[in-house]
């Protein structure tokens, strides 16, 4: 599945465990988002993104955020000046579901804009 594919399809309400990824599914996924990583217990993944100023870094947390909440799938974030840690998972199912890779997919798409 492509980064377009995975950007165009909206998050759905997902609880249990039967909604969690499993490894091969998960690097099937992460193949399609360049730069993202599942974090060392495996149960996120994760992008640090760089810019220019403090600026530009608070409108893409903006951005993120307003996408966030229309999605009702929210990140963890860690930000500074020029710098911003994106954190996806879903805790409902203890790990990753798709909705994690189609917010990280709609990052990268406002980032294309």
């Amino acid at each position: 599945m492509s980064a377009h594919d995975l950007a165009s399809q909206h998050c759905q309400p997902r609880k249990g465990a039967e909604h969690a990824l499993d490894r091969a599914r998960i690097d099937e996924l992460l193949a399609s988002l360049p730069g993202w990583t599942v974090s060392p217990d495996g149960k996120a993944i994760v992008k640090d993104f760089r810019f220019d100023d403090f600026h530009r870094t608070l409108g893409f947390i903006n951005a993120v955020g307003f996408m966030a909440n229309r999605e009702d799938h929210h990140p963890d974030i860690e930000a500074g000046y020029g710098h911003c840690h994106l954190l996806w998972s879903t805790h409902d199912v203890g790990g990753l579901s798709l909705n994690d890779f189609i917010c990280a997919a709609r990052v990268e798409a406002l980032l294309a804009r």
